[in-house]
Formats: structure tokens, sequence, C-alpha cells
């Protein structure tokens, strides 16, 4: 009776080896978890999405124009401010996108000067808003978009933002020097 007592004792230790070792190779297996509210399932964390960005290699120009001159960004100051959208000193009009998703707003708002729909501060401060002495304009690939800061940045896209009372045949100029660039 004492041999069969221990062989069952042995048997037992095993098998609770076996569980726990289980648990700690196989942890996520076959459980569902519950947020802290306790209100909601997710599924186990094999199966969600990953929240890590998509790496992308993008390339897109922009140009900008303020009362007909030509804004350059040879200066360091604007060059390799972020990560996931950033121009370098090489070629500062062509910008090099390295994250999914990053909209033109993302982008502008790396560079140390403001521009929203209505007006563009650059970095020396100057001021150019859409009023009586001007309108500030959005362009991408040559065609009139007033949104496009909230547009995501596509491979290839030129976008042209000019400020000014610019006339047909001179906005298609500020279209050829950005086509050029």
């Amino acid at each position: 009776m004492t041999m069969f007592k221990s062989k069952y004792i042995v048997i037992v230790v095993i098998v609770t080896i076996l569980f726990v070792a289980g648990y700690f190779i196989f942890p996520n297996l076959g459980r569902k978890t519950i947020d802290i509210s306790g209100q909601k399932e997710s599924l186990p964390q094999e199966n969600q999405l990953s929240t890590t960005p998509q790496v992308v290699d993008k390339q897109a120009s922009f140009a900008i124009f303020t009362n007909g001159t030509f804004r350059v960004f040879t200066a360091a100051m604007y060059h390799n401010l972020s990560p996931d959208a950033y121009i370098e000193p090489n070629n500062p009009n062509v910008i090099q996108i390295k994250k999914a998703g990053v909209t033109w707003n993302d982008f502008f708002s790396t560079l140390p000067f403001k521009l929203t729909h209505e007006c563009l501060t650059t970095g020396t401060g100057q001021t150019f808003c859409t009023g009586s002495n001007g309108t500030l304009k959005f362009y991408v690939n040559g065609i009139r978009n007033d949104d496009i800061l909230n547009k995501e940045i596509n491979h290839g896209d030129k976008i042209l933002i000019t400020y000014g009372n610019e006339s047909k045949e001179q906005i298609q100029k500020q279209l050829g020097k950005l086509n050029s660039l």
C-alpha cells in the first residue's frame, strides 16, 4: 500500500510541475483578459493589432511663395527635426517620410514656423494671413486644395503654398518651379 501511495504522490508532483511549467511557457494560451473596469473583454495579445507605426520610405516636395518670393529652407534650423518626416540640407524642398500616416500638418508642425489654413508665420516672424493684402492658397499636385494640411502625405506629392494676389500665370510659374525641385 505504501508503494502505491508513493507512486501516486510522484504522479501528482509530476502533473503539478507540468501545469506550472505550461503556465509560464504559454502564459496567454486560450485566455481572455478583462480591463480594470471589468466592462469589456479583449482578445489575447497575440490576436490584437500592432500599435507599432509602420515604417515607410516616401518622398514628397513642397514650395512656399510669399508675394512672389520663393522661400528657401537651407538654414540648419529646418533640417532633420523629426524621425517621422524631415528635410535634409542637400535638398530642403524634398520631405523624407519614414512613418505611415504622417499628414502635411504633422510635417509642417516640426518646422520652426506656424502654418494654418489662414496664416503663415515664417521662422523670422513674418506673418502672411488671408485678408485684404492677399490670400493664402494651397495646391497639391497642381490642384487647389485648401484642406491639404489634414491630408496624409503620399509618395510623390507636390504641394505649393502661396500667399499674395497672384494671377493664374504666376501660379503656373510657381507650380513649374515646384516641379523642377
